[in-house]
């Protein structure tokens, strides 16, 4: 008997070292980004020891990192009735609070899970502090303040450093942040995700060429982990976006070591969909399709694949599908819908509404398009920045109507990067839609225009075709006062820019414009100064013949 009881607890003792390492073997494919391995080997954990509460909360984390919030419900609730680190569970439920903006019933949770710790524990510490930082609105203030507590107990954990480190990288303190990395991979120098994040310290500060450096140094250490080829892409699609003459190869570069990252990780649905947003960043959509088809392969009913085949079907002309795949994902609002799919599908509508030659576009389409649009503004003010391109492709087509409906979006927003330049097409296709001979001028679209080169003068003093401009739209609302005021403006800024600006004979030919209207202006109020004006036509011009006419009428 004595002989069994001693078997007996050998037995629990291998057990228990074993699901010990079998979580250590969890974190490893956590920190690796295996989730579909570290899923496997929790749910084995449980499987054959209900009890194992930290299991629970790990696969629970799992789950929230993939946003399926019900499933990581699940586990932490059941976790909580675990003997082995059950308190953790009380973190997972608190990171789901925190993300529904109950910050209350959050930090009481926490509590409980903070509760009677004994003096050498901290790692509680490290996951409420993660809780902060893994929300779509991470709270870095807060992480940083309960991370420093874990560093007060044990300054010298690998794990304490790294995660000080996101939350100062992630709070902007690079300097702080480096020094924590450092300080991770020098306690531990296995945990090669701290010496992965000095590279991405310096991709952050655009210093790609180190960058590379760093992320190779860890290629060295590890060549199988798969995240740094992840960053590698990452660093790659940043770099070409700030060198134009490298982007095409910097993007392919980029896109070959996101296709390196999937095969070190996983080929889940939900790493399916990491690489789909990667490909709507880096803007290949024939590849974006064929991975959309199969997502939707394996899973038919995840609507957020929906997202993909719409996005993918616009950009490749496929406008119908586009329109169904948005509005089948749209129409749920339980689904995570960002402005990007409102964009998407309101440029589907537009593009189904715009005629084969491109010259004319159903009002109602527009008018739908339109209001979708300003849905994705509303959840995004900075989607203005993708419509200037849509916008120039209207005034090409000289589709001003609509162009001014589109620029009209980007002229409220002063930190869009195309603010000045929506402004100046804003106003431009108010002015050439009312340039008619057969249109009756609106004087409120008038005075919109007035107002958007009023705004590029002001951001844009030296422009000097924004002041004739204003100047020919008063022109056009009769105001003669303002017309001659503006075309004044622009002759001396077009003087001040010296003999060779005015040699240019487009310029010239504009001073011409601004001398004969500015002397109509006058011709019934003030006939001297109207000779005047009409005077320095001819000076540039002797043979002008509108400027020889009116002086006769004049005398």
């Amino acid at each position: 008997m004595n002989k069994f009881k001693i078997f007996s607890i050998a037995f629990l003792t291998s057990v228990t070292l074993s699901h010990a390492q079998d979580i250590e073997l969890a974190k490893k494919a956590i920190d690796a980004e295996q989730f579909e391995k570290a899923k496997s080997i929790l749910k084995s954990i449980i499987q054959t020891k209900p009890t194992n509460g930290k299991a629970d909360f790990l696969l629970g984390n799992i789950y929230l990192t993939q946003s399926i919030s019900d499933s990581a419900k699940i586990f932490f609730q059941k976790g909580l009735s675990g003997t082995e680190s059950a308190r953790l569970n009380n973190i997972g439920l608190g990171q789901i609070e925190l993300e529904s903006g109950n910050t209350v019933a959050a930090q009481n949770l926490f509590g409980l899970a903070a509760k009677d710790l004994r003096k050498k524990d901290f790692e509680e510490y490290i996951y409420i502090g993660r809780a902060y930082m893994n929300i779509s609105k991470p709270d870095y203030k807060n992480a940083l303040t309960i991370l420093s507590r874990a560093k007060l107990v044990n300054p010298m954990d690998a794990q304490v450093s790294l995660a000080l480190g996101d939350a100062y990288y992630g709070d902007n303190n690079q300097n702080e942040a480096y020094k924590a990395y450092r300080d991770a991979f020098q306690a531990d120098n296995t945990l090669i995700r701290a010496k992965m994040q000095l590279g991405v310290l310096l991709k952050g500060a655009k210093s790609y060429d180190e960058a590379l450096k760093a992320y190779n140094e860890v290629i060295a250490l590890n060549p199988n982990y798969g995240p740094v080829y992840r960053e590698l892409a990452e660093t790659y699609y940043k770099w070409g976006r700030n060198k134009p003459s490298k982007s095409a190869e910097y993007m392919q570069t980029a896109i070959g070591y996101y296709e390196k990252y999937l095969s070190l990780t996983d080929y889940s649905l939900n790493s399916r969909m990491r690489h789909a947003d990667f490909l709507i960043l880096v803007k290949d959509y024939k590849a974006l399709e064929i991975e959309a088809k199969k997502m939707s392969e394996m899973d038919k009913v995840n609507p957020r694949i929906f997202r993909y085949l719409g996005y993918s079907a616009y950009e490749n002309g496929n406008i119908d599908e586009a329109i169904k795949s948005l509005e089948s994902y749209t129409a749920n609002p339980t689904n995570k819908i960002i402005a990007k799919d409102y964009l998407y599908l309101g440029l589907a509508r537009i593009k189904k509404g715009t005629s084969a030659d491109g010259l004319s576009i159903d009002s109602i389409a527009f008018s739908s398009g339109l209001s979708d649009i300003k849905k994705a503004i509303e959840m995004e003010p900075l989607v203005v920045e993708d419509l200037n391109e849509i916008g120039k492709k209207m005034f090409s087509q000289k589709l001003y109507k609509e162009a001014s409906s589109i620029f009209e979006l980007g002229t409220t927003n002063t930190e869009a990067k195309n603010y000045v330049d929506d402004n100046i097409y804003f106003g431009l296709s108010i002015y050439y839609s009312n340039n008619k001979k057969d249109v009756k001028p609106d004087p409120i679209a008038l005075q919109k225009a007035d107002t958007a080169f009023g705004n590029v003068i002001t951001a844009s003093p030296t422009y000097q075709d924004a002041y004739l401009y204003r100047a020919r739209t008063n022109s056009l609302m009769g105001n003669d006062e303002m017309t001659i005021k503006y075309y004044d403006a622009f002759v001396a800024k077009v003087t001040e820019k010296g003999p060779d600006e005015l040699a240019k004979p487009a310029t010239t030919k504009k001073v011409i414009e601004a001398y004969n209207t500015t002397a109509a202006s006058y011709a019934n109020t003030d006939k001297v100064k109207a000779k005047e004006y009409f005077a320095k036509t001819l000076a540039l011009d002797p043979t002008n013949n509108y400027a020889i006419e009116s002086l006769k009428l004049l005398k």
